[in-house]
């Protein structure tokens, strides 16, 4: 990123942040995403936020091997994200009506790496057409503002499959959370978190319950964390730490 702007300076960046390696919920690309935004302010905003996922995910390849958007896209943009391609970097912003999420990450690590060697190198046209149509139907729900198909397209049948014998209680965790009244939901990146969907907040807090009930009766840790999804992205904030 230096390089491309042409400065002769270097800098030095000191990260502090509460999201554990391997937790499935973005902490290599907090700190690619954290990274560029920062630097970009220093260099006067001369970068695009395009050209600043670009940047991001040569983080993310350090962190995991390949160069992928799925989280820094998000993370910069705000909101939800639709990556059309990697190369050449195309990222397509969608609308969403509000929703919250609840997300647990039982204190165990599964490494991004290793998540993703397990998955299937091959994908029957039958399962990749419904999976299409999940992803298609996804992007209309959250443009209509249509809960309910939000709620029936979160169904991942080539990933979660293969994934979830890797977190203890999934089965258990899904089952009670939309029992709750969760819209849906599934394994956050690469596990071992899991993430679910509500409509309003007072759902949201009934559905992190769910999740806490399940994980106190194993003998795993676990934290659990509620939001709602944000439409703003990375941002500099003038006199924090």
């Amino acid at each position: 990123m230096l390089q491309k702007a042409g400065v002769s300076f270097g800098l030095e960046i000191e990260i502090t942040k509460h999201i554990m390696p391997g937790s499935g919920i973005g902490s290599s690309s907090a700190s690619a995403a954290g990274a560029v935004v920062a630097l970009n302010s220093l260099l006067d905003d001369r970068f695009s936020k395009l050209e600043l996922v670009d940047f991001a995910m040569e983080g993310e390849k350090l962190a995991s091997g390949s160069r992928h958007a799925d989280n820094v896209a998000p993370c910069i943009y705000g909101g939800f994200t639709l990556v059309r391609s990697a190369d050449p970097l195309d990222v397509v912003t969608l609308d969403f009506p509000p929703l919250w999420a609840a997300v647990i990450h039982p204190q165990i690590e599964v490494k991004t790496a290793e998540a993703r060697a397990i998955l299937p190198k091959e994908v029957s046209l039958k399962t990749a057409t419904r999976q299409w149509g999940n992803v298609g139907s996804l992007v209309a729900g959250l443009a209509k503002g249509a809960y309910a198909l939000i709620g029936r397209s979160l169904e991942d049948l080539i990933v979660e499959p293969v994934r979830k014998p890797l977190i203890p209680q999934f089965d258990e965790v899904k089952a009670a959370c939309l029992s709750a009244g969760a819209l849906g939901g599934g394994i956050s990146g690469s596990g071992p978190s899991i993430f679910m969907l509500s409509k309003d907040p007072e759902t949201a807090e009934k559905v992190q319950t769910a999740m806490r009930d399940v994980y106190s009766r194993t003998d795993i840790e676990f934290n659990t964390y509620l939001s709602e999804i944000s439409g703003e992205g990375v941002r500099v904030v003038a006199g924090q730490e």
